[in-house]
């Protein structure tokens, strides 16, 4: 009988995990894009999926699994796990020639097996993958939103959780909470648009997979959160606090909207493995600046020690 297990990833596994996850979802685009140029889909090739660092992410921050066949790994499966109640199935790759063998649905079964209590399960597929459109229904997933890019599909499971009030399709708009006791409160698929939190302790709350454009923070303590794998774009920063802030794999800029350091104090900050070509650098102080060990002060003197012989 073949045996088939996981094992939470470590950090010696991620090069492997990387490799097997590209030659996966690489394997999917040749079948479902048709290698078609221009053609983008970040479900079947998702944002990171061949880099290292991203695996090393998931690896720290999620829940990333190794899957076993027979003790050889073969594939991984990233889940996000909000509360105690929520679970989200990221990315789930086996490399093609273990394919078919019915790794996939047993794979489903043991991460549902080791979090018991989680009675929700959502994940999204491409709308090209028609496969796992059919794989996913007859795992007891339902169809709950399309589109012309993805399909997002949720499964319910008979609740084992802790809470004993469940406040479930009841119409709560327009009410004033105040003073209220709240703390290890879980909330999924709730529209809280509009709504207003202020002098309220939210430490240690957990944000996944959550509208939250065209918000306002304000006068809000934001020390050692985490922010990862967000869309920030044409947002505003402003009389932001950002010492000790570290930024890792992160897009800061493009040809559209390139991004704009302004009268912004960077002292003491280091770049390493950043691509900063065209970066433009005026009327700003230089001096104890390096790059590669070479000093931009020296640099600038001999430039223009240079110019003036010419």
């Amino acid at each position: 009988m073949t045996t088939i297990t996981l094992q939470k990833a470590k950090h010696e596994d991620v090069s492997v995990l990387t490799s097997k996850m590209k030659e996966t979802f690489d394997h999917e685009a040749e079948r479902w894009l048709d290698n078609t140029p221009g053609v983008i889909d970040d479900n079947i090739q998702p944002p990171g999926y061949s880099d290292e660092e991203m695996t090393l992410y998931m690896i720290n921050h999620l829940h990333y699994y190794k899957i076993l066949l027979e003790n050889r790994l073969v594939g991984g499966i990233v889940v996000t796990i909000s509360g105690s109640s929520y679970g989200r199935i990221d990315r789930i790759f086996i490399e093609p020639n273990s394919q078919g063998k019915g790794i996939g649905s047993k794979v489903i079964h043991l991460v549902e097996e080791l979090y018991p209590t989680v009675y929700t399960w959502d994940l999204e597929t491409s709308s090209r993958q028609l496969s796992n459109h059919y794989f996913y229904e007859k795992l007891g997933y339902i169809l709950v939103f399309k589109s012309d890019e993805e399909y997002c599909y949720i499964k319910k499971k008979k609740r084992k959780n802790k809470y004993s009030i469940i406040q479930s399709e009841k119409d709560l708009s327009n009410i004033q909470y105040e003073q209220n006791q709240m703390h290890h409160s879980e909330f999924y698929q709730t529209n809280l648009e509009n709504s207003s939190f202020s002098n309220s302790n939210l430490m240690k709350s957990h944000f996944s997979n959550c509208n939250l454009s065209s918000s306002t923070f304000q006068n809000i303590n934001l020390r050692n959160n985490l922010f990862a794998d967000l869309n920030m774009s044409c947002s505003v920063i402003n009389h932001v606090n950002l010492s000790g802030v570290q930024f890792t794999n992160c897009v800061l800029g493009k040809e559209i909207n390139p991004l704009r350091f302004n009268k912004t104090n960077l002292s003491g900050t280091t770049f390493e493995k950043c691509d900063l070509s065209n970066a433009l650098i005026e009327n700003c102080d230089v001096k104890g600046m390096k790059i590669n060990g070479i000093s931009i002060e020296e640099l600038v003197e001999d430039y223009r020690k240079d110019n003036k012989s010419l």
